[in-house]
């Protein structure tokens, strides 16, 4: 079963078990039981059933299960005590459709407190369990990531430092050793902190997006040695995206899937172009490539685009996404959608540590 469909289930069969509740109570209180207060009581109950899912929307909208406990907890007590306000003149409303509404007690100071308190009660126990769903629900995605990383990191390796490229690489940095030794050296520079970076990335579950985009800049100024003028990089990159926490070696990965499976094909090379800005609180980021791309044709070398979408849906959910497409019959569109998470990671300590240019 579907989350969506538990999360109906829940809904509906909770809320009825109240209803029912209420009804005993009422029989038991009065010892009778009318057809208005059955009436009134399953009214109420939808209404409960919806502005709870009114809750959840504002809930999944706001990324309220991000936000830190300080920020949460008012904004959670605000929400109930306004759907109990909600809910109190709801319930005077029906009394007066169902003609049962008597105005010197319902409308009383002690009545009215009682009658916003009571709901309000209950949907702050809706929002308890609510967000102690999501709470352990976060926590067993983060034994999960723990669980996988190992294999993700073989993978990376696989498909993103296989020998292939390490070898071309140093062949690149070997013809520049004489002609040009200073640019040498800081090619080897960049290539270490590429293995440095993809060798401990199993200790990092996200880092500054600043510190991601240094690791694409070693990445393309050595494969620049490689093809020459055949490739041509520009970028495009918001100064507000430096600080959003993005998975390590994401967006590595996928630039050398454009360069592997486009540029690469091309006789006379092409361009990549980076871009990166911050929409409605999202990071979005653009890499185009020159080539085109073939839905459905994913090799053995492609476990570094599986793995990051693998990552992607295990520290995001479904509030994150990467789609491929074919933006021109020249030109391939790369966009990735990450929400700006307002906690810092503490999880997994900061590795990537900054190095002197051999240059200087």
């Amino acid at each position: 079963m579907s989350k969506i469909k538990i999360y109906w289930v829940c809904q509906i069969v909770g809320w009825s078990l109240f209803g029912f509740a209420n009804i005993l109570a009422y029989s038991f209180l009065r010892n009778h039981l009318n057809l208005t207060d059955i009436l009134g009581e399953i009214l109420q109950i939808l209404f409960y059933i919806g502005s709870t899912h009114f809750l959840r929307y504002l809930i999944k909208k706001g990324n309220w299960v991000i936000v830190t406990p300080l920020k949460l907890i008012p904004m959670a007590l605000f929400a109930d005590l306004v759907l109990g306000m909600a809910n109190y003149l709801y319930l005077l409303l029906i009394s007066y459709l169902l003609g049962i509404l008597i105005p010197s007690v319902e409308l009383n100071s002690i009545n009215i407190s009682l009658g916003i308190l009571g709901p309000t009660v209950m949907y702050f126990l809706w929002s308890l369990i609510y967000f102690t769903f999501h709470y352990f629900q976060q926590n067993n995605k983060s034994l999960k990531y723990e669980a996988v990383i190992n294999e993700i990191e073989l993978n990376h390796l696989k498909s993103q430092l296989n020998p292939h490229f390490i070898f071309n690489a140093l062949n690149s940095i070997r013809g520049l050793v004489d002609e040009n030794p200073i640019k040498s050296k800081s090619a080897i520079t960049r290539l270490s902190n590429i293995l440095r970076n993809s060798l401990s990335m199993d200790k990092k579950k996200l880092i500054d997006f600043e510190e991601e985009i240094g690791i694409v800049r070693d990445y393309l100024e050595l494969e620049s040695i490689r093809y020459e003028e055949r490739l041509k990089v520009t970028y495009d990159i918001q100064v507000e995206t430096k600080s959003v926490k993005v998975p390590p070696m994401m967006m590595q990965t996928l630039v050398e899937n454009g360069i592997k499976h486009g540029i690469a094909r091309l006789k006379y090379g092409g361009e990549i172009r980076i871009q990166a800005q911050l929409l409605k609180n999202n990071l979005v980021i653009n890499i185009r490539n020159s080539g085109q791309y073939i839905n459905g044709k994913v090799s053995n070398e492609g476990y570094g685009l599986i793995n990051t979408k693998k990552r992607l849906e295990l520290i995001y959910g479904d509030t994150a996404k990467l789609v491929i497409s074919n933006e021109s019959k020249e030109m391939v569109l790369t966009e990735i959608v990450i929400p700006r998470l307002e906690i810092p990671d503490v999880t997994f300590e900061k590795q990537r540590e900054t190095h002197e240019n051999v240059d200087s």
